[in-house]
């Protein structure tokens, strides 16, 4: 019988603490009816997890570590989960020489990536920032990786402003 009990405390902690990554991340990508829903289901499993490890927790303290375990393994699985739904927008900088900066931004804009270019800091360069989809960032950099295997590229999460005129 405690088993059952260990494992539902293991389980329902660790979907709670997924949920919990979920709210945020829903939230802070404006989506606040959404996280408002899935923060309702974090506080229902908070308070059923909550109040079976409580019940007789002097007599049964392993309540305690899958209530912990639970805990750890929720978080890395809504970091997890977060990594896979990757809600959002990238800008991603990458400075590359003129001759190649014309048919790279061609080949972005081709795949229906936004660019600015504006003149490097170095001689000759041009640096390169495109707006895309969290989700697409492995495929710009595959893209820019493609013209120039050694440029450095840096990585920046924004929110688009949109206007409402």
């Amino acid at each position: 019988m405690n088993i059952l009990i260990y494992a539902g405390i293991f389980i329902f902690k660790a979907i709670e603490e997924a949920l919990r990554t979920l709210h945020i991340i829903v939230v802070s990508n404006g989506k606040k009816w959404l996280g408002a829903i899935v923060q309702f289901f974090v506080a229902i499993i908070w308070l059923v997890v909550t109040g079976t490890v409580i019940v007789d927790i002097k007599e049964d303290p392993l309540k305690i570590f899958f209530y912990a375990i639970g805990s750890l393994f929720g978080s890395y699985l809504g970091s997890v989960l977060e990594e896979k739904i990757a809600l959002g927008y990238v800008v991603l900088m990458a400075e590359v020489s003129d001759d190649v900066a014309k048919s790279l931004i061609i080949r972005l804009r081709k795949a229906r990536f936004g660019i600015k270019s504006v003149l490097g800091g170095k001689e000759e360069t041009v640096l390169l920032m495109i707006t895309a989809k969290r989700k697409k960032t492995d495929e710009v950099i595959e893209i820019i990786r493609s013209f120039d295997k050694d440029v450095e590229i840096m990585t920046e999460s924004v929110n688009i402003v949109k206007s409402h005129l």
